[in-house]
């Protein structure tokens, strides 16, 4: 059996390509079967990228591995609120030690 049978990479597109592949269908009012066929890509993806780009217009997109701005922006805040509730935590522990010491 050929060892590259299942090592199938995912193709994957730029923004660019995505964002002009959607303006096909909403702005020119193309089919978007069509559109997909003539892209060569699934009408599922088609639909995907559609609505992700109706629904965010500014943001649709960002590339493998990033985050929306708003994603990354609460990510960085979820990680300092764990890191002061740590700190806190310490604080509320020497506390305690401190008040015991005679």
């Amino acid at each position: 059996m050929d060892k590259s049978m299942g090592l199938n990479k995912r193709k994957s597109y730029s923004k660019e390509f995505k964002i002009n592949a959607v303006r096909l269908v909403v702005d020119e009012g193309r089919v978007a079967a069509e559109v997909a066929r003539d892209l060569g890509i699934s009408v599922n993806m088609m639909y995907s990228w559609k609505r992700k780009h109706t629904d965010d217009q500014e943001e649709s997109f960002p590339g493998h591995g990033n985050m929306k701005a708003t994603e990354d922006y609460i990510r960085k805040l979820e990680r300092e609120n764990k890191r002061l509730k740590d700190e806190r935590d310490i604080l509320k522990k020497a506390a305690i030690f401190f008040a015991q010491e005679p």
